[in-house]
């Protein structure tokens, strides 16, 4: 065993015993245990590791954590790929000014720019037309200002109400447009299973193929497959995961919560990123924390042990 997974799987053990689980109801890791898992950059995995700004929400929204900071903050958890969230700088899809900082800061701090995830543009699935192609415009100056970053995708989503036979043709008609737009960029356009119908990864795997481009692809997320609440509706998070996966340009971690042994509370990262390399997938996956018991940082921390102890154990099968 490497020195590095011997001293993760100890630390995550040693957590194990020091919290001790209880026979009815089992503990959860502690703050300062996922604080003490290390920090150093991960080696010889089958993928890197990048994390998601949407794990640092609180912080950025509550202004503890300025958008400029998320490099220097990434690059101290010991991680190098970026994925950006379009919510954080909303007002800043054509300051070229403020890209420019941003850019610079990435690069500071040997830092890559992976994704620009978009949100707020309007739907890309809606039922009017006219209001449809104008969230398809709404959503250039984003592919603009991924592409001066230097990211290699955006993530959109494809949201619309109706029946999903029809969702899925105002969906298609509106990725192959912004697929057209972005290969002017040479960008890809990715859609994420995120809730409706891009939930169900058996829809939005069909709605790729009919668009049939090169730079259409998918963002599999680990945890976001439940299609509706009322009546309460999910899709087979690893089956779903599995479906994507031939589409998939960049990979999603969603956790939220940790056992003392490190395993998330609800997703079997082992299973999950067996998955992964099975498809042949070797890019980046994402840290998408989404927990609120631990902090930001520490919840980042979990995940990323998580995903050095999974993708060693992975590569080892």
């Amino acid at each position: 065993m490497k020195r590095r997974s011997f001293l993760l799987q100890s630390g995550l053990m040693a957590a194990a015993v020091a919290t001790g689980a209880s026979a009815c109801r089992p503990a959860m890791m502690s703050e300062e245990q996922a604080m003490n898992i290390s920090k150093a950059p991960p080696e010889n995995l089958f993928f890197k590791i990048s994390l998601a700004q949407w794990s640092l929400h609180r912080s950025l929204w509550s202004g503890e954590l300025d958008n400029l900071d998320f490099a220097k903050t990434a690059r101290e958890l010991g991680i190098e790929g970026l994925e950006y969230v379009n919510q954080f700088f909303f007002d800043k899809a054509k300051d070229t000014a403020y890209l420019g900082k941003m850019k610079q800061r990435a690069e500071d701090e040997g830092c890559k720019s992976l994704i620009l995830m978009v949100d707020r543009e309007g739907s890309l699935a809606g039922k009017q037309q006219q209001s449809r192609l104008q969230a398809v415009e709404n959503h250039y100056k984003w592919i603009e200002a991924a592409a001066f970053l230097g990211c290699h995708s955006v993530r959109v989503n494809a949201f619309g109400k109706g029946k999903a036979e029809e969702v899925a043709q105002r969906a298609t008609d509106s990725l192959a447009r912004l697929c057209e737009y972005a290969a002017q960029e040479g960008l890809n356009v990715l859609v994420e299973n995120h809730g409706g119908y891009t939930s169900d990864a058996a829809w939005l795997s069909g709605v790729i193929k009919t668009v049939g481009k090169e730079n259409c692809g998918t963002l599999p997320d680990f945890g976001n497959f439940t299609i509706n609440l009322f009546p309460y509706r999910q899709y087979d998070r690893y089956q779903g995961v599995r479906q994507l996966m031939p589409f998939a340009k960049g990979v999603s971690a969603k956790s939220h919560d940790f056992l003392p042994s490190g395993q998330e509370v609800k997703i079997d990262f082992g299973n999950m990123l067996q998955i992964v390399r099975q498809a042949g997938y070797r890019g980046y996956i994402g840290i998408e924390y989404e927990g609120y018991r631990l902090s930001e940082r520490a919840g980042i921390l979990a995940t990323k042990a998580l995903l050095m102890r999974g993708g060693e154990n992975s590569r080892a099968n």
